[in-house]
């Protein structure tokens, strides 16, 4: 197995404002842009040749990755000029796979943190015959995906739209965002217009009496569509609870890169990461969180569970809990933010205004 298409194009609308000028594959998580943990975690499974399929703020990728080489990886990138959906960009990116009809090519969703053995996904695909197969994962509460039911040979049965009662779920497994395909598969998705693999191409497969396999691993796994999903995500890494080689330090209770300057009096705890030149100052407290390059926390704040944007101020005494703070805004001193609020990007608020309001 020696390429692997990764789809990076999405707006990553559910993330803002933390894709307002980052895609979301890009935005930092445990020290380093997401995108770098799926990247060596393919480069750790045998993979060699990953193309990435960019369309939103394309050009930040190959500045930041250039050819791929630091990573022991030859990267190529294609670029939707319209969005084509995950089937549309997957078969935008066909002309620059090199291998043949029949070997197998992984696929991941540009946004889902997991511990999914690639190598075993891809030896399932081989051993089985299958057209495609399909990473699927157990989730308590499906209601929220669609679901995947297969027979007892793994052997995928259906494609069931998300379930409205309890008795439409017949089974607890889902999509999970990783396949592979035999070239040849790739192909035949029509090119040049939209195209879904979950709601056309994979359910049209079976119609047509294709084999589809589904394998399920129900290790770590997190859809990081939402800022508190990234939130954790990224605290999961630092902590070692997802497993990653590209964390650029130590797991424990604390990530701190190189340049961040952290008070004595301050603690750090619950897998936070601070970036490059970020400044944690006396007395503040920091737990599960994020916190980006060039951010100032002040004296005495105390942040959970929450994200503070590249060069953002957050004043002293100030609580922010499960909120995310734009790039550059600044929070004044003694304010409360809480429960999902969201700053944007350069705003500002003055000491004291806002005490839980979720209407920043």
């Amino acid at each position: 197995m020696t390429e692997a298409i990764l789809l990076v194009g999405g707006r990553g609308t559910r993330l803002r404002p933390l894709t307002v000028h980052t895609p979301k594959p890009m935005v930092p998580a445990a020290g380093v842009p997401f995108l770098t943990h799926q990247l060596a975690r393919a480069r750790a499974a045998g993979v060699e040749h990953v193309v990435l399929a960019t369309s939103y703020l394309a050009e930040v990728f190959e500045p930041y990755f250039g050819d791929g080489s630091d990573l022991g990886l030859h990267l190529e990138y294609v670029t939707e000029e319209e969005p084509l959906g995950t089937g549309g960009a997957i078969r935008n990116v066909a002309s620059r796979l090199r291998c043949g009809p029949g070997d197998p090519v992984l696929v991941f969703n540009g946004d889902i943190l997991t511990g999914l053995d690639i190598r075993a996904l891809v030896e399932t695909h081989t051993s089985s015959g299958a057209d495609v197969s399909l990473h699927l994962t157990k989730v308590a509460d499906p209601r929220a995906f669609g679901l995947v039911p297969t027979d007892a040979d793994g052997r995928v049965t259906a494609f069931l739209e998300k379930p409205q009662t309890p008795e439409e779920i017949v089974t607890d497994q889902i999509n999970a965002g990783a396949y592979v395909f035999d070239r040849s598969v790739i192909d035949t998705i029509p090119e040049g217009r939209p195209v879904s693999v979950e709601r056309e191409t994979f359910p049209g497969l079976l119609a047509e009496g294709a084999h589809l396999q589904g394998m399920v691993d129900s290790t770590y796994w997190l859809d990081l569509g939402t800022p508190q999903a990234f939130v954790r995500g990224s605290a999961d890494l630092v902590l070692g609870h997802a497993p990653s080689p590209a964390v650029p330090g130590r797991r424990g209770e604390r990530l701190v890169l190189d340049g961040a300057e952290v008070a004595p009096g301050a603690k750090l705890t619950g897998g936070t990461a601070v970036g490059a030149g970020a400044v944690i100052a006396e007395g503040a407290r920091v737990h599960g969180s994020t916190v980006l390059d060039g951010a100032v926390v002040g004296p005495g704040a105390v942040v959970r569970d929450s994200l503070v944007g590249t060069g953002a101020r957050i004043g002293a005494r100030t609580v922010l809990e499960g909120a995310v703070i734009g790039d550059g805004a600044v929070v004044g001193e003694d304010n409360e933010l809480r429960d999902g609020i969201r700053v944007w990007c350069g705003a500002r608020l003055e000491a004291g205004s806002v005490r839980f309001s979720s209407d920043c």
